[in-house]
């Protein structure tokens, strides 16, 4: 029989870090596919619909949030591995 791949002392454990950066990353996606939330036009931004700059702050947000999320995980991977935080 062959080896596992993954080292006893190298799986992957679910944490209370990766569940945080996993609900960072899901947060977009319900935001979005939940339509009847932002489908309106008021209230309007700079004349903007609600509809259109809800989905554009939306942007922002996801990037804000997996970057955190990204932070989080190599974070704990360092601390993993014994190394210093940046």
């Amino acid at each position: 029989m062959t080896q596992s791949a993954v080292s006893p002392d190298r799986r992957q454990v679910v944490t209370p870090t990766r569940v945080i950066a996993g609900i960072c990353l899901i947060a977009p996606f319900v935001a979005m596919l939940w339509v009847s939330s932002y489908a309106r036009i008021e209230p309007t931004l700079i004349g903007i619909p609600f509809f259109y700059w809800y989905q554009m702050a939306w942007v922002l947000i996801s990037t804000v949030l997996t970057m955190i999320a990204y932070k989080l995980v190599q974070r704990e991977q360092r601390a993993r591995m014994g190394g210093g935080s940046k």
